[in-house]
């Protein structure tokens, strides 16, 4: 059986390659949703539709995910409401990336 915070934590390897953080400190994963005890929901998006590294991450995403034991399939939802703002960056990221 898998947890959403298995989940969580197994997105925290996905990491955008021009800042090299994770998605989730840089908020962009809205909501991991763990079905059945083995199929995953992730509802995420990025910084712009136009965002270059879109499909790797998603792809990365799917794939660090998958290597949970016991995770049967991988659905992510992407969205663009509620829009993404560097308001949803982890505090300690804005610091580091001089956004405080």
């Amino acid at each position: 059986m898998v947890s959403d915070q298995q989940v969580w934590h197994a997105l925290k390897n996905v990491l955008d390659p021009e800042l090299n953080f994770n998605i989730v400190d840089l908020g962009l994963v809205y909501g991991v949703e763990v079905k059945n005890g083995k199929d995953v929901l992730i509802k995420m998006t990025m910084t712009t539709p136009f965002c270059p590294y879109g499909a790797s991450l998603l792809d990365d995403a799917k794939t660090q995910v998958l290597k949970l034991e016991g995770v049967g399939s991988v659905e992510i939802d992407l969205v663009w409401e509620p829009a993404w703002g560097v308001e949803k960056i982890k505090m300690e990221v804005r610091e580091q990336l001089g956004l405080v």
